[in-house]
């Protein structure tokens, strides 16, 4: 028989086995020694010492010298030295103030900015903005290599921590612009782990512009209609590809068109270029019709010169087959670019739904086969929906004047431009074509602003270039 056991006796229980714990790695601390740390400064201490001649000669120079003529000619000579630099100075800068610019005052300004804007908010900014990257309880900050300084930004140029991409400082722009007290960032990929932040100083397109003189020479590749925002012309391409502009009521589209015909203007008249305009709204282009070799204003006449240019592209890439590749203008073949001012009209508002169709077969005809004959688009429209407009990626080169949403942006110019720092949609109303423009093959979107061609300039356009022979659909 089993023993019971007695009542109010301890009872013992099987011991149970203890859970196992799992093993906890931490990075030991190792106190450094003294002399390492000493060794450390002191090493730092004289790799700037042999690095500072090729940082700053100037300064290091003019300090060199200064400590020579004291040392030996005390302090009469110091004087002569510094009274002799100045004269020399104020001639190198009356006579050659752009030579003086480059060489000290720009150079001046990069250094100050440099140590007083950007090395000492540098830290605070991006450990705020997220930029800055965490590994066993340290902090990695990208490295300020070189600021560079030009008339209208700051060139900062950065090297960034190992794990990390441009993509990652191309998310942050805008606080990196209130950061450092910018209008506007924009990053720049140089390299592997290599990039520049361009930080603009001023607005440099604040001015309107007034309409380009006409030249006598004409290139197709390089016409131009305005000004980038570093001060060097726009100079857009109409020979070989397809532009779309897009922009809201009052945004400046028209500035781009009327810009884009002056700079044409010779061509038009020796015959080796022609502009085919379409203008529902018959208040824009109607105001230049002697400039154009076909107009239309209709639904129905707008179809008819759209199905005429893609007759005249397949009949000029008939005769070229075989023979040739590219085109080059003439008076028997003419560069011919087709205007279509609110193509919306055509493919999304008109009430037959055979226009639509037939205008919208063309348009695509045109821009998928017509570069390389001589044949280019160029559309402008205020909604750049797929609904509204569904071949946007028929256009290489877009321009992004003032939009309505930050969604359109990366409709117009692509995925990820806005992120590049094209901002069209904060464009300020007081600035009338002010635009982003991307082209083909290049992600980086750029600031310009379109010359304002008056209705005054156009009569006289009309005037002096006006077509012997049109034709109005």
């Amino acid at each position: 028989m089993m023993r019971q056991p007695k009542v109010g006796a301890a009872q013992s229980s099987p011991t149970l086995p203890t859970p196992a714990q799992g093993v906890r790695w931490t990075t030991p601390i190792v106190e450094t020694p003294g002399i390492v740390v000493l060794a450390s400064w002191v090493w730092r201490l004289v790799r700037f010492l042999a690095t500072l001649p090729f940082r700053f000669p100037v300064m290091v120079a003019c300090l060199t010298a200064s400590a020579g003529a004291w040392r030996w000619l005390d302090w009469p000579g110091l004087a002569g030295l510094w009274a002799a630099a100045s004269v020399v100075s104020l001639v190198w800068w009356r006579t050659w103030p752009d030579s003086y610019r480059t060489c000290v005052t720009l150079r001046l300004l990069a250094w100050w900015r440099h140590l007083f804007v950007y090395k000492r908010h540098w830290q605070p900014v991006l450990v705020i903005s997220g930029l800055a990257e965490s590994y066993q309880e340290r902090r990695y900050l990208p490295r300020i290599r070189r600021v560079r300084c030009n008339s209208w930004a700051d060139y900062v140029r950065v090297s960034l921590v190992a794990g990390t991409s441009p993509a990652d400082f191309e998310h942050r722009v805008t606080e990196l612009a209130h950061g450092f007290a910018a209008p506007s960032c924009r990053v720049v990929v140089n390299g592997p782990r290599d990039i520049t932040l361009e930080f603009p100083r001023r607005d440099t397109l604040a001015e309107p512009l007034d309409a380009f003189p006409i030249t006598h020479h004409v290139d197709l590749n390089a016409l131009p209609v305005g000004r980038r925002e570093d001060g060097s012309p726009w100079l857009l391409r109409l020979h070989g590809t397809h532009v779309l502009v897009v922009g809201v009521t009052g945004a400046g589209k028209g500035s781009v068109i009327w810009s884009t015909v002056r700079a044409m203007l010779p061509a038009l008249a020796d015959g080796t270029a022609e502009v085919w305009a379409i203008d529902p709204k018959r208040m824009e282009l109607a105001y230049g019709r002697d400039l154009f070799a076909r107009y239309a204003d209709t639904g129905e006449s707008a179809v008819a010169l759209l199905e005429k240019a893609v007759a005249s592209m397949q009949e000029r890439a008939e005769r070229y087959a075989g023979k040739q590749r590219s085109h080059v203008p003439t008076t028997d073949d003419p560069f011919v670019a087709v205007l279509l001012d609110e193509v919306a009209f055509l493919t999304a508002y008109h009430p037959d739904r055979d226009i639509r169709r037939r205008a919208e077969n063309a348009i695509a005809t045109l821009t998928s086969q017509g570069r390389s004959v001589g044949f280019a688009v160029l559309a402008a429209l205020q909604d750049p929906r797929k609904e509204v407009m569904n071949l946007r990626n028929f256009f290489p080169d877009k321009v992004a004047l003032r939009l309505d949403e930050a969604s359109q942006v990366d409709m117009v110019l692509g995925e990820g431009a806005r992120e590049r720092g094209a901002e069209a949609h904060l464009i300020d109303p007081t600035l009338p074509g002010v635009a982003y423009v991307r082209l083909e093959g290049s992600p980086t979107p750029v600031r310009v602003r379109a010359a304002y061609v008056c209705d005054r300039d156009i009569t006289a356009m009309a005037d002096g270039y006006g077509v012997a022979e049109g034709g109005t659909l």
